[in-house]
């Protein structure tokens, strides 16, 4: 399963590239064959040109739940396609989202979109506990990245869903990215658990609790993966970086996945990369019975392509 491997030489150390961009998802999502997305209040501008944009690379078929009379609309002010897909007309928000989370549930369809609905009503339909999507106790934000400046795709958890997690959370979130990168492809992602240093502060609990998460690798009790911890950003994604400081590391200057110690530092590095480093993204909410796409308000059209495709990936 996954995308080609290639090995490559970086200063004397082997580096494993998975993925090197988001275009390598396409190959994925098509040898995975074509998935069933349901998109709840699909009556949305830029879920809707993403979805006939996905669709008609023939990856998805879209089942498109909401107002049909805004739906036919919006499509017919941009020009957009939409005879040959399901349309479930439901007017009301909160039945629209739970129409489209039954359908993923009774597995009639693969994937679960956000469209024009408030992320709140959206997610209390996703946990509800009768007729929701909940599989583990910890629903989490995975992002992955093409930036330019670095050699391969990187991955980011949690910039979205988890304000302040604790430890046992932290791990949740970690293992939730992890297998999701495992279904990628990646059969031992390197994860950097990233604070402000590289060294052991009783002071800083972010540097304990990366020191923690290694271990508990290094003893297999987070499995298909290799994390190390503390690493500050620089050393986690800069090989020149790591040797001037002197950390000898599988994880440094070669990271696949980031994982921050909170939601403000992953927010602010996950706008960064988008807004200073024109980096390209994809996202997707994990710890689902089935990946959920879930997109900022703020990120383009090219981004919820590229978060369908990567759902459809796996």
């Amino acid at each position: 399963m996954g995308g080609k491997i290639t090995m490559t030489m970086t200063n004397e150390k082997t580096v494993t590239n998975c993925l090197t961009k988001l275009t390598d998802l396409n190959a994925l999502a098509t040898r995975s064959g074509k998935k069933k997305l349901a998109v709840a209040v699909a009556h949305d501008e830029h879920c809707l040109e993403a979805i006939c944009a996905v669709d008609k690379m023939g990856l998805v078929e879209a089942i498109l739940v909401g107002n049909e009379k805004k739906i036919h609309e919006l499509a017919k002010k941009l020009s957009l396609d939409v005879s040959g897909m399901k349309i479930i007309n439901e007017a009301v928000d909160a039945q629209s989202v739970k129409i489209a989370v039954k359908m993923v549930r009774d597995k009639q369809a693969d994937i679960l979109m956000k469209g024009n609905v408030p992320t709140q009503i959206f997610l209390r339909g996703v946990l509800d506990k009768e007729v929701g999507l909940r599989k583990g106790d910890v629903l989490s934000h995975f992002a992955l990245f093409e930036v330019p400046t670095y050699h391969k795709l990187l991955g980011l958890t949690d910039a979205a869903m988890i304000p302040a997690p604790d430890f046992k959370t932290k791990v949740a979130l970690t293992a939730n990215a992890v297998d999701f990168m495992n279904k990628l492809g990646y059969a031992r992602p390197k994860v950097a658990a990233l604070a402000a240093v590289e060294m052991v502060n009783e002071a800083m609990p972010a540097t304990l609790e990366a020191a923690l998460l290694s271990k508990m690798s290094q003893r297999g009790q987070i499995r298909n993966c290799i994390i190390d911890g503390p690493l500050a950003y620089d050393n986690a994604v800069s090989a020149a970086s790591a040797k001037h400081k002197g950390i000898v590391s599988e994880v440094a200057g070669d990271a696949d996945l980031l994982v921050v110690p909170d939601i403000e530092a992953g927010n602010i590095l996950y706008k960064a990369f988008g807004f200073s480093a024109n980096a390209k993204l994809a996202a997707v909410v994990l710890g689902a019975a089935a990946p959920i796409v879930l997109t900022s308000r703020s990120d383009t059209e090219e981004s919820k392509q590229a978060s369908i495709i990567m759902a459809a990936a796996i």
